[in-house]
């Protein structure tokens, strides 16, 4: 991606401003509290407060943080926007073992970790709001809880848009053809206002069939599963009485 690539531009910025500061100082103190996060974000943004509803009840920390940043998202209209900057940062963290170094280490400075993903989202030429909520996450000594709060925000944003995640595992990956079919199905079995995004991971564990997760449902059929349930009846001692 151009995003993801504007990302690992500004890294060399990134290490700059890591060893301009002394990575054994301790941790300073949270600029933000968790339980205050939603109201203080909302200021810093300098947007004004109108009644955002949340798609979906999350639970804990990454849970939160996703929500306040979706509610300032919707705010200015920006829900797709945010969402590939998460995914493009996450990406690049993936991709760099000191990037995701520097976000799992505890030991830097809040100060350094403010400006080096200032600096980041900076070169990146990420909105503001992303920037910001960097900004608050750096602070709060949270950028290691990235991913899962993208995760999350994901999740809000598929039911902001009405969309199902459908994800379908397979031993290799699904003909376009067989896809198609398969999300036809799905949707019938949703219905109408709401649409399925099929999302395929690849598992050669199953040994065949798939294996189809959407909303709380699971219907497993892999030949593993098949397997089991075959060597659990033979297992079972013969009713000679029923012969």
């Amino acid at each position: 991606m151009a995003m993801a690539g504007r990302i690992r531009s500004t890294l060399p910025l990134f290490t700059k401003a890591l060893r301009s500061d002394s990575l054994s100082a301790h941790r300073s103190a949270l600029a933000l509290a968790d339980s205050q996060f939603s109201r203080n974000y909302a200021a810093a943004t300098g947007q004004k407060e109108e009644r955002v509803k949340v798609p979906l009840a999350l639970f804990g920390g990454s849970g939160n943080y996703a929500s306040a940043l979706y509610i300032a998202a919707v705010r200015t209209n920006s829900v797709d926007k945010v969402e590939t900057e998460l995914l493009d940062l996450v990406e690049a963290i993936k991709r760099s073992p000191t990037f995701a170094q520097f976000t799992r280490d505890h030991s830097v400075p809040a100060k350094t970790r403010v400006k080096a993903i200032q600096e980041i989202a900076g070169g990146a030429k990420f909105s503001e709001i992303t920037k910001n909520f960097l900004v608050v996450l750096a602070e709060n000594g949270r950028l290691r809880n990235i991913d899962s709060i993208a995760k999350r925000f994901g999740d809000l944003t598929m039911a902001y848009k009405g969309e199902v995640k459908a994800i379908v595992t397979t031993v290799i990956a699904l003909p376009p053809e067989e896809e198609k079919e398969l999300k036809e199905t799905l949707q019938d079995i949703i219905g109408r206002g709401k649409k399925v995004k099929v999302e395929q991971k690849i598992d050669p564990s199953i040994l065949g069939g798939l294996v189809v997760e959407f909303g709380q449902k699971v219907f497993d059929m892999s030949i593993k599963t098949r397997a089991r349930q075959m060597e659990r009846f033979l297992r079972e001692p013969a009713n000679l009485g029923n012969l």
